[in-house]
């Protein structure tokens, strides 16, 4: 698998690397054995980036990753964590020193290690991007041998052109996919100019580039694609992109038709993470997976052909006539 690295962020990260929110809470139940199935999968397939989260399983994830690389002793990967959401309630007050040291001592426990490879703000409130402090809080742990490097995990546009402005941001991770465009306008390339990493996150919209649902789909009670359709939990934005579901399954359906006519033997899932890492500014994407089977069949995006001109031509006209409308000037 292609390897993306950057001057910030200095390790050597897999152009598909691993999302692990499934695996702590928020999309059904998932074993134990079923998670380290998924990571295991992962790794095989060329798989070096794991992405989680303190609050993914409320400590979770990080757990499983944690067991599945004491199996591994030369594993190679990085894992990237992130920190502030379990501040309750989620204002910006709670971002300050001494809760950055708690927040990592607790991550550190769970996955095990004495520095951690990476550690992203978790969407804070828009004012803790704007502070200095934060960035200075940020080197002390640094200076502290906590964390080795910082990135931020972000809801909007201005958002991430705010972190990509402070010299010393290692990454930026990112809402961007086929239904998901306005990154691509002035984020990307602001990142590439900075030599910041971008870590494309829901690269399948929550499934449905994927091409897999219908109108009369249904989702467990304790998965996000059920109880968070209007933001009643978390930004809306997280789920389906932020895309109503209706206009999604409609839209899924057109793309599904745009990539099966390149003539390309891949699913719609699979051209989708490959539109993403089409786009050179974007280090690595981290589409979850339930089990094994999606695990590999994720990797394997990253083997297949680019798309061609046509292709993604149509993709820009299927986001224009029915996506646009729903999220570009709202992120």
């Amino acid at each position: 698998m292609d390897i993306r690295s950057t001057s910030r962020l200095p390790y050597d990260l897999s152009v598909i690397g691993q999302g692990t929110w499934q695996l702590g809470a928020d999309w059904g139940d998932v074993t134990e054995d079923q998670a380290l199935a998924v990571l295991d999968a992962a790794y095989e397939s060329g798989v070096r980036f794991f992405d989680t989260a303190d609050v993914y399983g409320d400590g979770r994830s990080e757990q499983l990753i944690a067991t599945y690389l004491r199996s591994r002793p030369s594993h190679g990967i990085t894992v990237a964590t992130k920190m502030g959401r379990r501040a309750n309630p989620h204002t910006a007050d709670h971002y300050t020193l001494d809760n950055f040291r708690r927040w990592t001592d607790r991550s550190r426990k769970n996955l095990g290690v004495d520095t951690l490879d990476l550690v992203q703000l978790h969407c804070p409130p828009s004012p803790v991007l704007d502070q200095e402090t934060t960035y200075e809080w940020l080197d002390t742990l640094v200076a502290e041998d906590r964390i080795a490097h910082y990135g931020v995990s972000v809801e909007t546009c201005a958002e991430a052109l705010t972190a990509i402005a402070h010299p010393r941001v290692a990454s930026l991770q990112i809402i961007v996919n086929a239904f998901r465009q306005k990154p691509l306008q002035q984020v990307l390339p602001a990142a590439a100019d900075a030599g910041v990493a971008v870590i494309a996150r829901v690269p399948l919209a929550s499934g449905l580039l994927s091409g897999k649902y219908d109108l009369s789909t249904t989702f467990p009670d304790n998965d996000h694609r059920t109880y968070n359709r209007q933001g009643e939990a978390f930004d809306v934005g997280e789920t389906f992109s932020g895309v109503p579901f209706d206009v999604g399954v409609l839209a899924a359906g057109e793309f599904t038709a745009a990539v099966q006519a390149q003539g390309v033997e891949a699913t719609p899932a699979q051209r989708a993470l490959r539109w993403l890492i089409d786009l050179p500014q974007i280090t690595t994407v981290i589409p979850g997976a339930r089990n094994a089977d999606q695990a590999r069949a994720n990797a394997l995006a990253a083997e297949q052909p680019p798309l061609d001109e046509a292709t993604a031509k149509r993709i820009t006209e299927i986001y224009d006539a029915h996506i646009r409308s729903h999220v570009h000037d709202r992120w």
